[in-house]
């Protein structure tokens, strides 16, 4: 009898240690982008996971990309429009989901009493167990949006629902994050992770998803030509793409949403005429680290209509690297009017 309990208890151990809960917790955890747009483009790496474990930020680049205590990796699209038209968040790898939360209104945090939000900071939301202790949580979805209920099997690269701004979001996005026996894990480093900086050899993501991910600090959202002094809130909502300027627009401006502006950057805004000539500029260097900067430069219209002809507003970030001014970024946008 107690040779045969012995052969029972080396079954199940052996069956334990092959189930997924009961996974060696070092075993290899492979995840993709957990978005199905092209980043750079259509999608944009708004905020890295914290690697500083003491008060501040330090992203896995040692840049300053993303706020103190941040657990996950926001992906944002360019404004609300982007947002209705619709980016799919999609499984970073197989497994069945844990948890689903939908109905959370898709309004800007800082628009709405925070108390509405107190126990729903997700939003809209997506938790897959994966086995092996490893989790993936897809938060701020779009609001009726989501696909899959609890218990369902994925595979990795199936649809989830739509990136949205519910929650405790004050831009259009989704927050992925990866915890392990509930601990936060940066993708960019795993469970061992070591360097300081860079991408550890133990990272969870996949090739595609490394060279899609390609560390970029600061980027321009979107840009384009307003008829008015803008804000960013109307061009957030699209406000200028759908009523461009014309000849007898009472002004013209050039206006930018940038992300990741740091202390000290210098930046310059033109706004040219048809012949080249410039209407108008404004240099201005940032007073700290701001997430986004909406900047802009215009010009009212003179006595009669605007003169005919194609408009460029164009746009330089010069940043202090090495004690020595770099051009960063630049980028140039061009109207018709006629």
């Amino acid at each position: 009898m107690r040779r045969v309990w012995l052969i029972l208890a080396l079954l199940w151990t052996a069956v334990f240690l092959s189930s997924p809960s009961g996974a060696d917790e070092h075993q290899a955890f492979n995840i993709s982008l957990p978005v199905d747009c092209e980043i750079g483009e259509t999608c944009f790496v708004q905020n890295h996971f914290d690697r500083d474990p003491s008060p501040g930020f330090r992203d896995y680049a040692c840049g300053r990309l993303g706020y103190d205590g941040h657990a996950g990796i926001d992906i944002r699209v360019t404004d609300l429009p982007a947002m209705a038209r619709g980016i799919a968040v999609i499984a970073a790898a197989p497994g069945r989901v844990l948890g689903v939360r939908d109905g959370v209104a898709d309004i800007d945090v800082r628009q709405i009493d925070a108390v509405t939000i107190a126990d729903r900071k997700a939003g809209n939301s997506v938790v897959i167990d994966h086995g092996g202790g490893w989790r993936t949580q897809y938060s701020h979805l779009r609001r009726g949006s989501i696909r899959v209920a609890v218990g369902d099997s994925v595979a990795a690269g199936d649809v989830l629902g739509m990136i949205g701004m519910s929650g405790n979001a004050a831009f259009p996005h989704v927050e992925f994050a990866v915890r392990h026996q509930g601990a936060a894990v940066d993708p960019f480093g795993g469970l061992d992770a070591t360097q300081e900086c860079g991408v550890d050899s133990g990272a969870l993501w996949d090739s595609r998803a490394l060279k899609a991910l390609s560390y970029t600090p600061s980027g321009i959202l979107a840009a384009g030509f307003a008829p008015r002094r803008p804000t960013w809130l109307e061009a957030r909502r699209g406000d200028y793409a759908a009523d461009p300027p014309r000849l007898d627009a009472p002004a013209l401006v050039f206006w930018t949403s940038l992300f990741g502006g740091q202390l000290g950057d210098q930046i310059t805004m033109r706004l040219r005429a048809p012949n080249g000539d410039i209407l108008a500029e404004n240099i201005f260097a940032l007073q700290k680290d701001q997430a986004q900067n909406f900047g802009l430069v215009g010009r009212k219209r003179p006595d009669e209509n605007w003169p005919p002809g194609v408009y460029r507003g164009e746009y330089e970030l010069y940043r202090w690297i090495d004690d020595a001014p770099v051009e960063l970024l630049s980028t140039a946008r061009e109207i018709t009017l006629r």
